[in-house]
């Protein structure tokens, strides 16, 4: 049926190691996601890595391993410290050949279970904002750079278009964001999006002249790759019911629905685990000196802004931002 069997996430020191127990604790607090199977790279230190980049915390490593997760060393050949963001695109070599796979960004709760996501066709994550490409007011047009791209790799881009909107309308194109995505086989379609992405930065097309490739670069091949391995735009429940991308802890608390709520609570607060999250500052805040259920209070009168910053920006105001 082409169910996912291995689950991806890239954990390194700071703020990520935390993330990805978190990450790890909600997968499993789910039964039915406990066959699965998780890897969590780690990229070590090397040429371009300028600081060490491993899990600092012995305890955090330690309780990853308790939840079944494999720690597995990434030594990276392509990005390292210049674009973190590639460390997803490197680390997909390091899943079993030809197994259906979900890759997911630290920073995301797991809500529900796992176990039963389609892995094909492949797809990624529709809660994505206009944030590239930025269409100059003399062109070329969305159309065009988009177009331009899929011209460079011999792909057709008229099979991947919404025509519910119109030319001049960003949703039209396919645009992922990169929290997470599926796939069949790991190797395959991380080979093609770091072929695409060294393309890219080598050599871009013309249209592409007044475009920024970094932050983006990551969402730029994601759905050229996406494409040419025969997928698109699909519902997996990744984007509600199963998991939440949260980008920062805040969030689940202002936005989030009643289950990410009582999930996060439910695995922060386990007695091993607790005293590991309340030594880092925005589990600490939220949770554990409760200005968590204090700001989901002050925003349950309010409408939820559909942008990120935005929302950031409405978080900062009640007093309760924290990353």
């Amino acid at each position: 049926m082409g169910t996912i069997r291995n689950i991806l996430i890239v954990a390194q020191d700071g703020r990520l190691q935390y993330e990805a127990l978190l990450f790890a604790a909600s997968l499993r607090h789910f039964p039915e996601n406990r066959d699965l199977r998780l890897v969590v790279a780690e990229p070590q230190p090397g040429p371009l890595w300028p600081d060490d980049p491993r899990i600092s915390r012995p305890a955090i490593r330690r309780e990853l391993r308790a939840l079944g997760a494999d720690i597995v060393p990434l030594h990276s050949k392509h990005f390292g410290a210049r674009y973190p963001q590639g460390n997803k695109l490197e680390a997909l070599a390091l899943l079993p050949k030809a197994e259906p796979f979900a890759f997911f960004d630290t920073d995301t709760l797991v809500t529900g279970p796992l176990a039963d996501v389609v892995a094909v066709p492949p797809t990624a994550s529709q809660r994505v904002e206009p944030t590239w490409p930025r269409e100059p007011l003399y062109g070329p047009s969305t159309a065009q750079i988009w177009g331009a791209l899929y011209d460079r790799f011999g792909l057709d881009m008229a099979q991947t278009l919404d025509t519910r909107f119109g030319a001049d309308d960003w949703r039209r194109y396919l645009y992922f964001n990169a929290g997470w995505f599926t796939g069949t086989c790991p190797h395959s379609l991380g080979a093609r999006l770091l072929d695409y992405a060294a393309q890219i930065e080598r050599d871009p097309p013309p249209e592409l002249a007044t475009q920024a490739l970094f932050p983006w670069l990551d969402q730029i091949v994601l759905p050229l790759a996406i494409a040419a391995e025969g997928g698109g735009r699909r519902d997996t429940g990744l984007d509600g019911a199963k998991s939440l991308h949260y980008r920062a802890l805040p969030e689940i608390y202002a936005y989030g629905s009643d289950q990410a709520v009582a999930t996060l609570e439910a695995v922060t607060r386990a007695p091993h685990l607790w005293d590991i999250f309340n030594q880092y500052v925005s589990f600490r805040r939220m949770i554990f000196k409760e200005n968590g259920p204090a700001l989901r209070q002050i925003m349950a009168a309010r409408p939820t802004p559909l942008k990120y910053l935005a929302r950031k920006a409405a978080i900062m105001d009640a007093g309760h931002w924290v990353r």
